[in-house]
């Protein structure tokens, strides 16, 4: 006697086979939109790479220290529609999803995010089309980012497509922080887990006012 475990993947796989043509469409497409965000990241990060070398140029100094970029995973896709009660389709994850493409910028200093926010944003063919200020405005565990949502421009073969891009622009120690929670909040049955959700506030407002201590010193430094 088949297990329902074992019976809903005898049906998963004759469904496979009953609609092969329909299934392998729907990757193609699916890989074809992947490509387009893929491009609209390039486009992005070029722009981020030259601003981040004239930046240097005439600052004297490394404003922007890092760009990183990736793309969605279909299981987050996925997950994230599901989660809004939306049917996954092209059009849903085109309509609902502005962060399929990603971009995290690291800067120095805090006021290097802001810096490249507006050279980036000023630019004739980016399009702003939301800001969440979490450095103004931290998130209740103690979060902090600028985040920028953008359309740019894509010229393919067949068409010029605007697509969306998330750019989340902080510091290294903003982000060192970021990562270290991301990591931590996933680690299951944590004891005195409410203690270390505040402690690790605690952490974010030390690195805060750890980073306008340093621009504060890099601006005495400049002073002589």
């Amino acid at each position: 006697m088949n297990t329902d475990s074992e019976k809903t993947q005898i049906d998963l796989q004759q469904y496979m086979v009953e609609h092969q043509d329909e299934l392998l469409e729907q990757v193609v497409a699916f890989n074809e939109l992947m490509n387009r965000y893929d491009a609209a990241i390039k486009e992005v990060s070029t722009k981020l790479e030259i601003l981040k070398s004239d930046l240097k140029l005439h600052c004297k100094r490394d404003c922007v220290t890092a760009i990183q970029y990736r793309i969605k995973t279909p299981v987050s896709i996925f997950n994230k529609l599901n989660k809004r009660g939306v049917k996954v389709n092209l059009e849903s994850i085109r309509r609902e999803l502005n962060d399929v493409a990603g971009i995290r910028v690291i800067c120095s200093y805090i006021d290097d995010i802001y810096t490249v926010a507006e050279k980036l944003g000023s630019q004739d063919d980016i399009y702003v089309v939301e800001i969440k200020d979490y450095i103004k405005n931290p998130k209740p565990n103690g979060y902090r980012s600028y985040h920028m949502i953008v359309e740019v421009p894509v010229f393919f073969s067949d068409a010029k497509e605007l697509l969306r891009v998330e750019i989340q622009i902080r510091t290294v120690a903003m982000d060192f922080w970021a990562t270290l929670e991301h990591d931590m909040k996933y680690k299951k049955e944590i004891a005195d887990s409410a203690d270390i959700v505040e402690e690790l506030k605690q952490c974010a407002d030390t690195i805060s006012e750890t980073d306008r201590h340093m621009m504060a010193l890099r601006d005495r430094i400049a002073r002589g």
